[in-house]
């Protein structure tokens, strides 16, 4: 019977010629993807226009031109944070110490009214170029089209040192630096130069000189120019001071040094410099004139003792104008200056001078203190003391009168004296103070 029922299952299963199905398990839904809620887009803040821009505190540069290193204009859209913008470009241009604003709405509500408050840096300095290979008034543009502030002076301050200079090295083509240095007394000034400096002059030498020795002339130049910077212009400037006066005293008056050259020097790091001299012929002075309206020009030639005919030597014509300078200056004027012109007849070879002299403000005697003595002496000191009051005040008297105190032993034991002066510039006077200290008596020998 089990084996009746197989069959007839095998015999099933051929005549319907299929395998039985195997089961599958019943299709997931996809998933669906989420709905992304977005985020509302933050407000915009809202823009209205510049109605009024002014600045105030500036005396030195033009509102105008501070308002265009702001960036910013009447009419202009702006939010509020465009103000802050506004005052750290100011800040970063290195012209003020510092810089404040204010804006408000204005009375409508349709825009703002906005104002500057700025301290300027108010030391400010020419700008020279050196050494950097383009004519001087090209870079002056460069750096007036780069900064609307720009002028004939500017601070030295350092941020605007270091933006100048990038602006100048796009144009020099090499690493520019700039720095305020003295070209002179009370002559500061901002030079933009390469950041490499050039070699050092390691020799000097002067070629065709006669008159002068070549160890006369490398001595009285070694002190200022071995191991100074190479630059021509700064090398003849040397030469003026320190070469130039030592052939003036012998007459030569029309040195010249027509060619300057530099080469290196084989196993030293510096260059020998050559120097050809043209020295001249000797001149002899001619006439001397003197200029001046406070003093007698006969008495003013004759304290110069300037001769005509004489070798026109410089040393002894500046003594002599020294002197004339003196003569004017115990006269009360005690500022006087002395220059002097000359005019150089080459046919001749004779220089003729006029003597200039600027006498400036006359100062009169007020009053004499003594300190040191007691009141005894003093009143006897004060009658040797010939300068009255109202008299003009001559300055080289108080020493005059203290060395002839000592010179007469007017006083016993006397120690050091010394003179004071004080001047009122206001009142145009002079007070004078002598000090006086005695000395003990030298100790007396002691026998055995």
């Amino acid at each position: 019977m089990w084996r009746l029922i197989c069959v007839v299952v095998l015999w099933v299963a051929m005549l319907s010629g299929q395998t039985p199905a195997k089961k599958r398990p019943a299709a997931r839904p996809k998933p669906q993807p989420k709905a992304v809620t977005e985020a509302p887009a933050p407000a915009q803040p809202r823009t209205f226009p510049i109605l009024s821009l002014t600045v105030v505190g500036n005396k030195i540069y033009p509102s105008e031109k501070i308002l265009a290193v702001t960036g910013l204009k009447v009419g202009q859209p702006v939010v509020e944070k465009e103000f802050d913008a506004a005052r750290d470009r100011l800040v970063a241009c290195g012209y003020f110490e510092s810089v404040g604003y204010q804006y408000k709405p204005s009375a409508d509500g349709m825009g703002f009214n906005a104002s500057f408050e700025v301290k300027e840096v108010e030391q400010s300095y020419p700008v020279k170029f050196d050494r950097l290979a383009k004519p001087e008034k090209e870079l002056l543009d460069v750096l007036a089209k780069s900064d609307p502030l720009f002028g004939e002076k500017v601070p030295g301050t350092a941020v605007l040192l270091a933006k100048y200079a990038k602006v100048l090295e796009a144009v020099a083509g090499e690493k520019v630096v700039g720095k305020v240095t003295a070209e002179g007394p009370n002559d500061l000034r901002i030079v933009f130069q390469p950041a490499k400096l050039p070699p050092s002059i390691a020799e000097v030498r002067f070629l065709k000189n006669e008159v002068l020795p070549q160890a006369v002339l490398q001595k009285a130049i070694s002190g200022a120019a071995v191991g100074a910077v190479w630059e021509e212009k700064r090398f003849r400037q040397i030469l003026d001071a320190s070469i130039r006066p030592l052939y003036e005293a012998r007459g030569r008056l029309r040195i010249d040094f027509p060619k300057v050259s530099a080469e290196p020097v084989q196993d030293v790091d510096g260059l020998r410099i050559s120097v050809e001299v043209v020295e001249g012929e000797p001149y002899t002075l001619g006439d001397v004139k003197v200029d001046t309206e406070t003093a007698d020009e006969r008495m003013l030639l004759r304290a110069g003792n300037l001769k005509k005919g004489d070798l026109a030597n410089f040393d002894d014509i500046k003594e002599g104008i020294e002197r004339m300078r003196a003569v004017v200056r115990r006269n009360g004027y005690l500022q006087a200056k002395a220059d002097v012109e000359r005019h150089l007849d080459d046919a001749k070879k004779v220089v003729n001078l006029t003597v200039r002299i600027e006498p400036g403000k006359r100062y009169m005697f007020s009053r004499l203190n003594i300190v040191g003595l007691d009141i005894l002496t003093e009143p006897a000191i004060r009658k040797m003391w010939a300068l009255k009051e109202g008299q003009a005040f001559n300055p080289d008297y108080p020493e005059t009168f203290l060395n002839r105190i000592r010179e007469e032993m007017v006083l016993d034991n006397l120690g050091k004296t010394k003179s004071e002066v004080k001047l009122d510039e206001q009142a145009l006077t002079a007070d004078v103070t002598l000090y006086f200290s005695g000395q003990p008596p030298p100790p007396k020998k002691k026998f055995p």
